[in-house]
């Protein structure tokens, strides 16, 4: 009589075993938390200087893939509000035009950006491929250029 029952549970055991598998084939996903790391957060620029505003209105996020050819310095230029900068690939070197201040970025880093203060970035020997997500608002545009400079993208 104890094996009657021994097998009946054996069989239980097996025909659960069996249906988890099945699941798992059908692409039912299991449930895991991610892992975080935190790659910048800051309440001041690169240069040191604190962000002192937010834009008011609607918040509207832009993200864009800057590719900046190797040897090459972009238009000096300003920014209205906060936005953070990724480098993909290569290298970025920040100039703060008022201060002469300059930063080197490399692969795998973020940055805070300069908020209303002239600034620009300079490729090295490699072309360097941004990612920049800018915090803003419809209508105002993400970077504008220093008086008598091209846009810088």
């Amino acid at each position: 009589m104890v094996f009657k029952y021994r097998n009946a549970g054996i069989v239980a055991v097996l025909t659960g075993a069996s249906l988890t598998a099945l699941l798992a084939q059908n692409g039912a996903p299991s449930v895991a938390s991610g892992k975080r790391e935190i790659l910048l957060q800051t309440n001041q620029s690169w240069n040191g200087k604190p962000y002192t505003h937010y834009p008011t209105g609607q918040p509207q996020l832009t993200m864009i893939k800057l590719t900046i050819a190797p040897h090459s310095a972009l238009p000096w230029h300003t920014h209205p509000f906060p936005n953070v900068v990724y480098v993909l690939s290569g290298t970025l070197t920040l100039h703060d035009k008022a201060s002469g201040k300059t930063q080197v970025v490399h692969q795998g880093a973020a940055v805070g950006e300069s908020v209303d203060a002239v600034h620009r970035g300079e490729s090295g020997d490699e072309p360097t491929v941004l990612l920049i997500t800018y915090a803003g608002t419809p209508g105002v545009p993400t970077s504008i250029p220093a008086k008598g400079e091209k846009a810088e993208y």
